[in-house]
């Protein structure tokens, strides 16, 4: 049943928005026609449909969704910030030449604290203005990457990157763990909007001793553990060669898999480790249009979620993938199972809205903040201008977000009560300076 708000609350609202159409998310998928969303002090504190003939509240800041969708903000489970500064450095190569012979060099001769800043704010500014309020992050020099998207309001899970060879930030692999706990400790109560975690780059770049290692960090913390794993056939190859096992249950015998785990990508993935991943609770990083670019293959996602795995949706850095919209990553998710499976009902435009939303939220560990519009959750939100020629006539809400919509539909964004964006313009930091300063980047990446 539709919630009707209260006729006048007893003191007024830090912000409203109103007049438009609420997915909210929830567990029962309820839908608000004519919405109101009441915030104070960061969180939802009202959630309903406003009559018609009631007056609007008191408000010290009103946003009209006139007529548009009102969501909780995306939740991007899977990206690297710093890496927007390779946006289309190396494409149409395998996932192995990529690395090796061109964004591992780039990264270790271009990315200073400086250049992983203004990445860093350049991605960010492409999520917001795209409707993404939280992402997961991986990389390393993570300290700079916090600093970055504290300017810009964003909220993000960041984690420390581990591999075993100097990495930028840490010469000697010998100091990787010590780097990556001592940056969860030092940002673990630093700032309301990060959430600090450890990211292993990978079973192959990383030995199973720094895996061990790494995952203790992660317990003795309580933080998320973030791995790349089963991401290409080559490197499910090389593990089976070398272990006798799949890449899953590699790390399921080094005792790497329980609910604080984040699998990013787990494509080759059959019966027994789905089985497996549902029976350590871990969660899932599905990719989409990365697994696409680089040929990787397909994420069994229907397999995963009929297991009941946690599964949430990522764009991977812009150096695999060229943009973060997750609208154009929804849509992909879509059609790729539809595919795979030949059948046109797998993976419905409403688990992938959860994918993007409560799943991806969960995923991450944040489904009891974000993800969702539901009273006491923080007041992460957006709003989709559905006046666009590409979204005419709407029948089903849910169908043209998943199929229709762009990151560019995005009006209004809102994290934690404050607005970001507002009609389409980034309040949060200077695009115009941000752009610039991640031009003359690539200038010098371009040199190299």
């Amino acid at each position: 049943m539709e919630r009707i708000c209260d006729a006048m609350p007893a003191k007024p609202f830090d912000l409203i928005v109103f007049n438009g159409m609420a997915l909210t998310m929830d567990a029962d998928f309820t839908v608000l026609q004519k919405a109101l969303i009441g915030v104070r002090r960061g969180r939802l504190v009202e959630i309903g449909s406003w009559p018609e003939t009631q007056p609007l509240p008191a408000a010290r800041e009103a946003i009209d969704a006139r007529g548009g969708l009102i969501l909780p903000g995306l939740v991007n489970a899977h990206t690297h910030l710093p890496m927007a500064l390779f946006r289309g450095l190396a494409d149409d190569l395998p996932l192995e030449r990529w690395l090796n012979d061109h964004i591992f060099p780039a990264e270790a001769r271009i990315m200073a604290p400086e250049a992983v800043r203004a990445g860093t704010r350049l991605a960010c500014a492409e999520l917001l203005l795209g409707g993404v309020t939280t992402c997961c992050d991986g990389y390393f020099l993570e300290t700079h990457v916090a600093e970055a998207v504290v300017e810009s309001g964003m909220r993000a899970v960041l984690g420390q990157g581990v591999v075993d060879f100097p990495a930028p930030g840490v010469a000697d692999p010998g100091k990787n763990i010590r780097t990556a706990a001592d940056f969860v400790q030092v940002w673990r109560d630093r700032h309301l909007l990060i959430t600090p975690s450890i990211f292993c780059h990978s079973p192959y770049t990383c030995s199973a001793q720094t895996l061990v290692q790494a995952k203790r960090a992660t317990r003795a913390a309580g933080v998320l553990f973030q791995i790349h794993a089963a991401e290409t056939l080559a490197e499910a190859a090389s593990i089976q060669r070398q272990e006798g096992l799949s890449p899953t249950a590699y790390l399921d015998r080094l005792g790497l898999l329980d609910q604080r785990t984040l699998l990013v990508h787990a494509v080759w993935t059959d019966e027994d480790d789905i089985a497996t991943m549902a029976r350590r609770g871990v969660a899932v990083v599905h990719a989409p249009e990365s697994n696409m670019k680089l040929a990787s293959g397909i994420c069994p996602v229907t397999a995963l979620l009929e297991a009941g795995i946690r599964v949430g949706l990522g764009s991977d850095g812009c150096a695999s993938n060229n943009n973060q919209d997750l609208f154009g990553e929804m849509g992909s998710a879509a059609r790729l199972q539809k595919a795979a499976h030949q059948d046109p009902a797998q993976l419905s435009v409403a688990a992938v809205l959860k994918m993007a939303t409560i799943e991806g939220a969960r995923a991450i560990g944040l489904g009891h903040e974000v993800g969702s519009l539901e009273v006491g959750k923080a007041a992460d939100v957006i709003v989709i201008d559905t006046n666009q020629p590409h979204l005419i006539p709407l029948y089903s809400a849910a169908s043209h977000l998943v199929y229709a919509a762009r990151a560019a539909d995005v009006r209004h964004v809102i994290v934690a009560g404050a607005t970001l964006v507002k009609d389409g313009t980034l309040l949060s930091m200077p695009v115009a300076a941000v752009m610039a300063e991640a031009r003359r980047w690539g200038r010098e990446i371009a040199a190299l």
